[in-house]
């Protein structure tokens, strides 16, 4: 079973079968943001604290950062999208991913939102 979790920020964090993760920006923020045009995304190797900007995300209206979830080190980040920044719109949940991570802190990851509370969230602060 895949489990996904969301931020206040609107990162989503999907963990694998080994607990790693994967991380990314959510439909709501990509729709705000507009269309991506670059990402800076994070060093492989480092290690990060949750809320720490691990990169940004520049689109023809704004420039977002990415905040870091939960507290990790990164693994890898996704080249393609490096490459092809549209990935982050056409795809925000799947080829669009930021980076994979190696979660330290489990229980951190559990008090992220749900799908359902993340819906709320959106929709109360819309």
């Amino acid at each position: 079973m895949t489990t996904i979790r969301y931020t206040p920020e609107h990162e989503w964090i999907k963990l694998d079968e080994n607990d790693d993760a994967v991380v990314g920006i959510t439909q709501h923020a990509q729709d705000a943001l507009g269309d991506v045009v670059f990402v800076d995304l994070p060093e492989t190797g480092k290690a990060y604290g949750k809320g720490e900007v691990a990169g940004v995300v520049e689109s023809v209206k704004a420039a977002a950062d990415l905040f870091m979830p939960v507290d990790g080190e990164v693994l890898e980040a996704n080249e393609a999208l490096r490459a092809d920044p549209s990935l982050a719109n056409s795809d925000p949940m799947d080829k669009g991913w930021f980076f994979k991570m190696k979660i330290t802190d489990k229980a951190a990851f559990d008090q992220l939102m749900d799908e359902p509370a993340y819906q709320k969230f959106v929709k109360d602060n819309a």
